[in-house]
């Protein structure tokens, strides 16, 4: 059996967690000054890793990535700073030759390595998936995720472009349906963007229900009222018992809705049992450009999706490109955000980058008890808050009882 000794949980408990090896499951779960209740020591563990009080919690997880873009802010540059000016700047840069097959391979390597040293053991990125770039980046994506292999559980949503009805959508689809075929995880697009939403949105649901696939959309990622596709969404899952996964990625106009509209819409997301994800660090560099007064937050109405009943979780989005200039592939970044931006308490933001982010991407969350995944980080830090707060890279990261990450933080003062 493996040990991890002296562990301390965000509810100030010191305990020991003892892990199954042969299924990477939590078995116990005991007072560090208890005996284990078959009699046995911890000295005769097979494992012992003591971890001298550090804090243990739940792995995190980044639930929306671009793993083909990240990490090309110099190269993409976007001077206009705003979604229009990203989506373009990635256009032209592809256009020109800049996004080389090598570069995405070595760039979404890095970029996953990153987020595994500072605690991700579960990742979904979305990739671009148009006529003009196939499955070349699906299959960059794939070709990256071996490096990682059996230390982050990937799942990869098949970004697609425009048009996808009516004229013109031919292409699009033959990609699409080129990446289903390549091995992507999910069906994802941007219905808002579409010259017909509606349309899409009833496409997507139908190809996902033949290729049996769950869906991740890109919804509302805009501050204009006039636009809601989440409502449209919800609908229509509802309608057409839809029985797989849906998510819903930034749905920004929802905050910028009415009370009113807020909680209505919210009830039909909740209905729908759609998920929806949170991008404070993107929608804050992105949104609200043009308000000079009182500028929008960028963050779809939490709470009230929350008062619903509705599954809220949280991710970083971009990372150092031209749609997010910084970032540092760390979800306490994100769930810090959404202390300050998004008004959530440091308990509520860390579940949205741990075990909400785990329910969206159907899998188990970790609450310490036995049988659920061993998948932790423990960090050098007195309290959840103190982490969130100065982030230390004094780390070590297990995924299934296993240590797959750790990195070590050192300061001196010269006086």
């Amino acid at each position: 059996m493996k040990v991890l000794r002296n562990a301390r949980l965000s509810d100030g408990r010191s305990v020991d967690v003892t892990i199954d090896p042969c299924d990477g499951t939590i078995s116990s779960v005991l007072a560090t000054d208890s005996s284990p209740a078959d009699g046995d020591t911890n000295e005769n563990a097979v494992n012992v890793d003591d971890l001298g009080g550090w804090l243990l919690l739940p792995a995190m997880v980044e639930p929306h990535a671009h793993l083909d873009k990240a990490l090309t802010a110099d190269e993409v540059p976007n001077p206009a700073g705003d979604l229009m000016g990203a989506i373009n700047a990635w256009f032209k840069a592809a256009e020109q030759g800049k996004l080389s097959y090598e570069r995405t391979v070595e760039r979404a390597v890095q970029a996953l390595e990153l987020l595994l040293v500072h605690g991700v053991t579960a990742v979904r990125t979305h990739i671009n998936v148009t006529a003009d770039v196939g499955v070349v980046s699906v299959k960059a994506v794939q070709e990256a995720s071996r490096a990682v292999e059996g230390l982050i559980d990937l799942q990869m949503v098949a970004l697609t472009g425009f048009p996808m009805t009516g004229p013109g959508s031919a292409a699009n689809l033959r990609a699409l349906e080129s990446a289903l075929e390549a091995g992507v995880d999910l069906i994802g697009g941007v219905p808002n963007l579409q010259d017909d939403p509606t349309a899409h949105i009833r496409g997507v649901l139908k190809l996902a229900k033949s290729a049996d696939a769950d869906i991740d959309l890109h919804t509302d990622e805009t501050l204009d009222v006039s636009v809601l596709t989440l409502r449209e969404l919800a609908r229509q899952v509802s309608s057409t018992g839809f029985n797989k996964m849906v998510a819903a990625s930034h749905c920004v106009s929802l905050g910028m809705q009415t009370p009113q509209t807020q909680a209505a819409v919210a009830a039909e997301v909740a209905d729908a049992g759609i998920s929806v994800i949170t991008l404070p660090q993107t929608n804050l560099f992105l949104q609200g450009r043009d308000s000079t007064v009182g500028t929008p937050r960028g963050l779809t109405a939490v709470q009230t999706l929350m008062d619903a009943g509705v599954e809220v979780a949280a991710g970083a989005d971009n990372v150092q490109d031209p749609f997010n200039l910084v970032g540092r592939s760390d979800p306490l970044e994100t769930a810090a955000l959404m202390v300050m931006a998004g008004h959530r308490l440091p308990d509520d933001a860390y579940n949205m980058v741990s075990n909400a982010s785990r329910r969206v991407m159907g899998l188990p969350p970790v609450n310490f008890e036995p049988g659920d995944p061993a998948d932790f980080v423990a960090i050098d830090a007195p309290s959840l808050r103190a982490a969130m707060a100065d982030a230390p890279m004094s780390r070590r990261v297990y995924r299934r009882g296993q240590l797959v990450a750790s990195a070590d933080q050192q300061t001196q003062i010269l006086r």
